[in-house]
């Protein structure tokens, strides 16, 4: 148990790292809640002269000071009779004026304090939420495509909403909490204890009781706050797979079946919600109950100080049971202190699992910057599979080797074709070539330089995508297609356009290249997606360029269109293509064909035709076997 404290202590305190840039507001925060303290406390302690004033006739006579009294008790007979001199001087309705005026005045410089804690503080809360959500998002596209496939794209929106949210809640209860309802109870207690030292220690006979209470609670909280939250994923996940794939939905008529899996992860968040309010919920009403026991006590006790030994006056005894019952909310709330802590560690751990993942490609300090492609690419002995059982992926089996042993060489300027059997491992080999991945053995090389020595973003600069699955933005077709360009004329996005058969139709959209596609680009048909996406390829002119089975999912008209557009694309320039349709790779320089992540044929289009028993003549006669 101690280590799980502990643990969630250091998770904590990494947490409050982040208030380091707003150290000058959090100081505004304390300093304002400092005086904000004391101005409640004076509010609640001008009722005694207002009391007196109203009910007692006459000044109050001055305390007299017996030479043998301590330095202590002077200073306090010294600042009682300067405090009743101001109160109590001139007639009974100056008094009461004056009294009235200060009450005022104490009031708004607490509302006036009270307000510049919170905004200070809201200021640091809001600025650390934007910080951790902004890293979250920037680690998010440092990491490689394999961290993707393992995690649920709802699980990661959770923690970059939902979690840094918590953590939130964890900030106030340090910098809001801890800090004012400790000093509220500092000023109301020394009011308590200047009045009444033997009533005041009655009052603390609750703690004990309360602290240890709180203590158990607060560890079954940090482990019920973990599980909601992912159970809160797991709705994110759930909701945003359902929505991307309506259509699929529909088709299938699967619309109560999925909403009964929807209802069922919101009644399992239901639960353990229920579960957080009846743990979190108990320490206030026990709080409660063990301070009215206590103020029960105070006022019987007080009571009959009043009445009988008159050691008390009614207005002071009035006074401390303000002073007193002000006490109880802060230590209320200072008991969900560490509730809200440890659900804030939960969620923080969560977060920094995301920050700490060392799913980064490697790159050395001294990686050399790629300028352009002037010889080949190299595969050298490459094997590869997946570091850990790949979620999602039919092809993925928990250790068998993706690619085996792999050699090949891809010349300046040479259009290569790559064809075989589904799940052979076509898209995994060209997803090497712009590291997405590391190859687990061998070499993958660009000039003769290891990819892994030089920088991923000067390599990624020189090659260009082109995939079945088009990705666009919601936003215009301008900007979808100079995407990654800081600035681009017009001219030249409508050049690109042009070269890829995208023009005509982007000029009679509504607002022509200023209209917004959509998300996704649902707005277009997938041939008009799919010319857009290569009109990005051209402006971006890069001297290599990967189609990943760029017209298998288009119609015969829009696979016309997106091939006679893909052909420019492929002028004076290194290809390699992914195909499905063999017609569309006749006239390449050379073709490979892989089958369980080898290479087993290798030639252009006639020559392997004519080798008997080969995989491609098998594909080929299945395709056009008319």
């Amino acid at each position: 148990m101690s280590g799980k404290k502990n643990k969630a202590l250091r998770t904590y305190g990494r947490i409050l790292r982040y208030l380091k840039p707003y150290k000058k507001y959090l100081a505004g925060s304390i300093t304002a809640a400092v005086f904000y303290s004391i101005f409640a406390g004076a509010s609640v302690y001008l009722t005694i002269p207002l009391l007196d004033t109203l009910f007692n006739q006459g000044t109050p006579n001055p305390l007299a000071v017996p030479t043998t009294a301590s330095f202590l008790d002077k200073i306090k007979a010294d600042l009682s009779n300067w405090f009743n001199h101001l109160m109590f001087s001139g007639t009974k309705s100056d008094a009461l004026l004056r009294i009235c005026l200060i009450i005022i005045s104490a009031f708004f410089l607490k509302n006036l304090f009270g307000y510049a804690r919170a905004y200070f503080l809201a200021y640091s809360e809001q600025g650390v939420m934007r910080d951790i959500r902004n890293q979250l998002y920037s680690k998010l596209q440092e990491l490689s495509l394999g961290y993707f496939t393992n995690e649920r794209t709802g699980t990661l929106i959770s923690r970059v909403t939902n979690d840094v949210n918590v953590v939130n809640s964890g900030i106030t209860a340090t910098f809001d909490t801890m800090i004012r309802e400790p000093l509220t109870i500092v000023v109301f207690l020394g009011i308590a204890v200047s009045l009444s030292w033997q009533l005041t220690l009655i009052s603390f006979v609750v703690f004990p009781f309360v602290l240890f209470i709180i203590s158990r609670i607060g560890m079954r909280l940090y482990k019920e706050s973990g599980v909601s939250q992912e159970q809160m994923a797991n709705i994110t996940s759930v909701l945003q797979e359902t929505i991307t794939g309506m259509k699929v939905v529909r088709a299938f008529g699967m619309e109560d079946f999925e909403t009964r899996k929807f209802g069922k992860h919101t009644q399992s968040y239901f639960r353990s919600l229920l579960r957080i309010m009846r743990i979190r919920n108990l320490a206030g009403p026990i709080t409660e109950f063990f301070s009215v026991l206590a103020g029960a006590a105070i006022i019987y006790y007080g009571g009959m100080q009043v009445i009988q030994s008159g050691s008390l006056s009614p207005s002071e005894f009035m006074g401390f049971l303000f002073a007193i019952f002000q006490l109880m909310p802060p230590v209320k709330e200072l008991t969900t202190v560490t509730n809200r802590m440890q659900e804030s560690a939960a969620a923080g751990k969560r977060i920094f699992d995301v920050l700490d993942e060392a799913g980064k490609l490697p790159e050395p300090p001294d990686a050399a910057e790629v300028s352009g492609f002037d010889e080949k690419i190299e595969f050298e002995g490459v094997w590869f599979r997946y570091p850990v059982p790949t979620i999602g992926r039919a092809h993925a089996v928990d250790g068998e080797f993706i690619l085996k042993n792999i050699n090949l060489r891809i010349n300046k300027g040479e259009i290569l074709a790559v064809v075989g059997p589904s799940g052979g491992g076509k898209s995994t080999l060209i997803d090497l070539i712009p590291r997405f991945y590391d190859p687990t053995l061998g070499i993958i090389s660009i000039d003769g330089r290891d990819l892994k020595t030089v920088t991923v973003k000067s390599l990624r600069s020189q090659i260009g995508i082109v995939s079945q699955e088009t990705i666009l933005f919601n936003d215009s077709v301008r900007n979808n297609i100079a995407y990654g360009l800081q600035t681009c004329p017009l001219e030249s996005i409508v050049e690109a356009a042009r070269a890829a058969n995208a023009h005509t139709f982007i000029s009679q959209l509504p607002q022509g290249y200023d209209t917004i596609i959509g998300e996704r680009g649902t707005k277009l048909s997938g041939g008009q997606r799919q010319r857009i996406s290569i009109a990005r390829a051209l402006l971006k002119n890069p001297p290599i360029m990967i189609f990943d089975e760029a017209t298998s999912a288009l119609d015969s008209e829009s696979e016309m269109l997106v091939q006679e557009a893909i052909e420019r694309l492929m002028e004076n320039r290194t290809s390699i293509v992914i195909a499905h349709r063999l017609s569309t790779i006749k006239n390449a320089d050379r073709i490979i064909v892989i089958d369980g992540g080898e290479i087993v044929q290798h030639g252009k289009h006639q020559e392997l035709l004519r080798q008997r028993g080969g995989i491609y003549k098998k594909l080929y006669e299945m395709q056009f076997s008319d």
